[in-house]
């Protein structure tokens, strides 16, 4: 089909659209459209010139250097329509052109088999390695892999009609993931091109909104005038190292997203919202609805009530549901401590015992799509079942909770006002539980605050360490902004897991010998690459949540940046099968640590000390 045709069908089918996301003209409409298939049909282009090219260097017909300025101009084009792409095919692009270099599982039945990651990150890790020349069999074979994957989505998606465009929420997503994966370093491991990236993302926005808005509204000129402003700032002699990530945030990235949000109020979101963790009615990427909680758990937002949240905190401070009556949730979840319990690995139900990991806080504990350190529990509610049949913690079971439950007066008054007679269930028990424990959201520490305008000041020592973890530290291509943990961006629907090579103790001799994720119990999970992993938690609230890790042994958050600054176990000179934190040391000063966890130390806020 050629590019006429497709045209011609697209402007036909614009007469039965009746939903504009600017209030489009038809003219605009088409524009928008003939911006995007151009686009697209110039990516497909370069990928196969990027395979040509790579074919030529495995051949010796070119060097290095000219195969890397046709990688990086196929770099350029493919963030120019990142945004588009990526919105409407995150899966495939996901897995196929620009997912992380690290090997995953692919299930079958209940095997896991061990999948080789593919993509443009895969591809800038070969072409900038250190031994680039041993790797020119590898590179082109990634190349002619991109070349075909993007040509199947190119013709399955160049040529299609455009049934429902909601681009202004996928430009906004855009800016997140430039905000938590491109500035980061996470997407070009190898080359860190992540300003060329940034640029090109920016100016494919900025030039795609020019086509297709009106160019007389003071809305949408204030919106170019901020995408030039941000491109403009980016040229000024920007590297990786020197970018002030913090003065991008609040002054380009953030002001942005507002903007481009404000013009979703004609566009019915309702549809988009429920099916996200995203939620597109927050104006900044660090407000405290940003993302939604009831996406991550079971109970339904319009179930949920002041009433069911207090009924929640009852339970989980009242250790009647254990078996021997003694330990609440709140034995390992003290609300003074950031809701762990300050000791290396929490108390067991037996006198003098203790079970097998440390107390993660439940402080954000449902911006989650995993739960536990081994990642075995796939919702909040299931989550607490494991707690609750334990033997070594509450050791005992639904039908015991309940009926302890029915015989407090206080219980059957509660259960009544809000489910009504006999309600007293084990569906209503969790959704109460899980009520609570949703309840415990934490987004307003002086740096949210700060970034939101609502707070005019913080210390050199917390901007410089925003910009050194956000930077140079690598510590955000784990910790995820602006949850600051493993809970992967933009889609925010999964959670990862690392192999860090922790030890028994700091500076200690040995490695630690829980096997994590490999031993969750979850048989499609059950794979070498799990061995010793175990999920990112949140850096919010660190500094009142210590001891560190999943086995406690690291007492301060000078011991952690000491870890990390020395590249984990591996660095340290132990032997760690496939660690993922990469192993080379940051070179961090003393000064630099203690200005990263200056940083870490402003992200505290816990309002629910009783």
């Amino acid at each position: 089909m050629t590019f006429s045709i497709v045209k011609t069908t697209f402007a036909i089918s614009v007469l039965f659209l009746s939903i504009f996301l600017f209030s489009f003209t038809k003219t605009d409409e088409y524009s928008k459209i003939n911006y995007i298939e151009g686009n697209l049909a110039k990516l497909n282009m370069a990928f196969a010139n990027l395979d040509l090219c790579a074919q030529s260097y495995r051949k010796g017909a070119i060097n290095i250097d000219s195969l890397r300025k046709v990688y990086f101009k196929t770099r350029e084009q493919y963030k120019t329509v990142e945004f588009y792409l990526t919105f409407h095919h995150p899966e495939y692009v996901g897995s196929l052109l620009n997912g992380a270099p690290l090997l995953q599982i692919e299930r079958g039945s209940t095997t896991p088999y061990i999948v080789e990651p593919e993509g443009l990150q895969v591809l800038d890790e070969l072409l900038f390695s250190a031994n680039v020349a041993d790797e020119k069999h590898e590179i082109a074979a990634f190349a002619k892999k991109l070349n075909t994957s993007y040509s199947l989505l190119y013709n399955k998606v160049g040529k299609r009609i455009l049934q429902n465009p909601i681009e202004v929420s996928a430009m906004r997503m855009q800016l997140v993931r430039i905000f938590t994966l491109g500035i980061t370093g996470f997407d070009t491991p190898g080359s860190l091109s992540a300003i060329l990236d940034t640029k090109s993302s920016l100016l494919g926005m900025r030039n795609y909104f020019m086509e297709s808005s009106s160019r007389t509204d003071l809305n949408n000129i204030q919106i170019i005038s901020t995408f030039d402003d941000a491109i403009d700032y980016l040229e000024k002699e920007k590297t990786f190292e020197n970018l002030d990530r913090l003065h991008f945030l609040k002054n380009y990235i953030d002001p942005l997203y507002k903007l481009l949000g404000e013009l979703d109020t004609n566009y019915d979101l309702e549809a988009l919202a429920n099916s996200s963790a995203w939620n597109p009615r927050s104006k900044s990427i660090f407000a405290v609805n940003f993302l939604n909680p009831y996406f991550f758990t079971k109970l339904k937002q319009k179930e949920d009530s002041e009433k069911l949240r207090k009924l929640g905190e009852t339970i989980f401070f009242d250790p009647i549901i254990s078996n021997n009556e003694e330990i609440s949730c709140a034995s390992c979840h003290n609300p003074e401590k950031s809701f762990t319990d300050g000791i290396p690995k929490s108390l067991s139900n037996v006198k003098g015992e203790f079970v097998l990991r440390n107390s993660p806080t439940l402080l954000n504990a449902v911006y989650a799509d995993r739960f536990f350190y081994d990642l075995r529990a796939f919702t909040l509610e299931q989550q607490a079942e494991h707690v609750i049949f334990n033997p070594d913690e509450f050791n005992t079971e639904y039908v015991e909770i309940i009926k302890k439950l029915k015989s407090k007066k206080q219980y059957i008054i509660q259960f009544e006002n809000l489910f009504g007679k006999n309600s007293i269930t084990r569906e209503n028990f969790s959704k109460a539980l899980s009520s609570y424990v949703l309840s415990l959201q934490s987004f307003n520490s002086p740096f949210d605050k700060y970034v939101r305008g609502e707070q005019n000041q913080i210390s050199d020592d917390v901007k410089n360490g925003f910009n050194l973890f956000m930077g140079r530290a690598n510590c955000a291509t784990c910790h995820f902004a602006p949850t600051f943990s493993g809970l992967i961006p933009p889609l925010f629907s999964e959670n990862e897991s690392e192999i860090l090579g922790v030890l028994t103790r700091h500076n200690g001799s040995t490695l630690d010998i829980d096997q994590g994720r490999f031993n969750n119990k979850i048989r499609s999970e059950n794979a070498w690459i799990y061995e010793k992993s175990f999920k990112t938690v949140t850096v919010r609230n660190a500094a009142n949540s210590a001891p560190y890790f999943h086995n406690g042994a690291y007492q301060t958050l000078e011991e952690v940046m000491d870890f990390y600054n020395e590249g984990g176990g591996e660095g340290l000179g132990f032997k760690v099968q496939n660690q993922t934190l990469s192993s080379d040391k940051l070179d961090l000063t003393e000064v630099e640590k203690r200005e990263i966890i200056a940083f870490m130390k402003d992200l505290n806020d816990n309002p629910y000390t009783r």
